[in-house]
């Protein structure tokens, strides 16, 4: 038995659980009696339960199901270690795994293996991105057949506007949030300010900056954790990226740096503007931008966030200090010199998205890249390259994608594909009230 565990004989049940392709967690529940096992030998699941689609259901026609046999692969332990999971009422931790064949090798179709690919391109070079997110969520009263922002606890009034950093809208939810960061703290989460944002019943909590891995794996548990305690505190959390058509969607804004071998950060050359790695990286962001489209926007809901004047970039573009554009450069300390990527919607899966955003800029670099001027004012009045707003274009542009065939592999790539053909099919039968009870709880 792990120490961990020793040190916390109230756990009564372990969850042990990969991330599929949707960002869902997929996995089993087990007496802690037998986690010891679990930790030395890993446990077994159908290679395809990391490829089904958004309801939990089998890819038609996927090679990892019938025509393989739905063999087995091996989970084995992310390194992680046990997370408690304090939204439940039993003592439970949560076992983090992730995937590989028969034969030990990484299953390409696990998300967090190809987050570890492009890491290793990094590693080549010496170099270890720091990633920090930034994650945007609606708290919803889903009680009546309308959704509503939640009544507050200590008024029982609801929110009616935005509020945009309102220390009254943030002390309205005080028990949640104390709760939330109480968990956080529980779970090794680095999650650092929160504030009120523009939408009605609309929050934001940032990460500290970390690892990419780590980062990753940060955002997947904290999207669990944020929608198992709204739950226990009566009401829903989604990162749906549009929950309501009439207000901003949900976004996952995505900062990194990339740290050398003796620790600078090669975007820093002491000038506002950064370095010339810096200005290739966003080069290579912007030129995969619309092949990538698919990581960034990966359901039907994800396209009604990508409007013009919503908050939401519209341009493929890159800007100093400015929030309108797909790319941003923030100001402060050259030392931290970083590029923001604001382009994913907050239903993404955070092993995909940041493996996508590391290994376009990656790319710039390669092949030396040169982005065009960084614009000014505002970008959705400017004549810009568009974001793709149509789901299928999207799916067919990753499938299809030389940049997104050097940066995942190709099962992956299939996988992805069915899986949202499978999805698009699906859906196009469904209206909005459908839709919405699909992602509300999922995503």
């Amino acid at each position: 038995m792990s120490a961990w565990l020793r040190d916390n004989p109230e756990i009564r049940t372990i969850r042990m659980a990969a991330c599929d392709l949707n960002g869902q967690a997929r996995g089993k529940r087990v007496p802690s009696r037998f986690a010891g096992k679990i930790e030395e030998e890993g446990t077994r699941f159908p290679l395809s339960v990391l490829n089904l689609d958004i309801w939990g259901e089998d890819i038609e026609g996927s090679p990892l199901v019938f025509e393989t046999g739905d063999a087995d692969g091996v989970l084995r332990p992310t390194g992680r270690g046990f997370v408690p999971m304090p939204w439940l009422d039993a003592p439970t931790a949560l076992l983090p795994l992730w995937m590989f064949d028969e034969q030990g090798r990484p299953f390409e179709g696990c998300p967090r293996h190809a987050l570890a690919v492009v890491l290793d391109e990094y590693e080549r070079r010496g170099w270890a991105p720091q990633v920090a997110t930034e994650l945007e969520f609606y708290l919803i009263d889903d009680s009546d057949e309308v959704l509503h922002p939640p009544r507050s606890p200590r008024s029982g009034k609801r929110r009616e506007a935005g509020e945009i950093l309102s220390l009254r809208t943030l002390d309205a939810f005080d028990a949640f949030f104390t709760d939330l960061y109480d968990a956080c703290e529980a779970m090794d989460i680095p999650a650092d300010a929160a504030i009120s944002e523009a939408g009605t019943g609309q929050f934001e909590i940032n990460m500290m900056h970390g690892p990419a891995m780590k980062a990753a794996d940060d955002a997947w548990l904290f999207k669990l954790l944020v929608r198992g305690m709204a739950r226990r505190h009566g009401f829903a959390a989604s990162f749906m990226a549009k929950p309501y058509a009439d207000d901003v969607g949900n976004g996952l804004h995505t900062h990194f740096s990339v740290l050398d071998a003796r620790g600078n950060n090669i975007f820093d050359d002491a000038s506002p503007e950064g370095s010339g790695f810096l200005r290739q990286a966003v080069a290579g962001c912007l030129a995969a931008m619309p092949d990538m489209t698919l990581i960034l926007a990966p359901h039907a809901n994800s396209y009604g966030r990508l409007v013009p004047g919503n908050h939401a970039p519209t341009g493929i573009c890159w800007a100093l200090e400015n929030r309108t554009a797909a790319i941003r450069i923030p100001g402060g300390s050259p030392r931290a010199r970083r590029i923001e990527h604001r382009v994913a919607g907050g239903d993404i899966n955070p092993y995909l998205m940041i493996a996508a955003i590391l290994g376009a800029a990656l790319q710039g670099v390669e092949e030396q890249l040169e982005p065009p001027p960084p614009i000014t004012g505002n970008a959705y009045e400017l004549d810009l390259p568009q974001i793709p707003t149509c789901w299928q274009g999207a799916i067919d542009a990753f499938e299809h994608s030389p940049r997104m065939a050097r940066i995942f592999r190709r099962g992956l790539i299939r996988n992805l594909t069915m899986t949202k053909r499978q999805e698009a099919r699906r859906i196009a039968g469904l209206d909005e009230d459908a839709q919405m009870a699909l992602y509300l709880d999922t995503v």
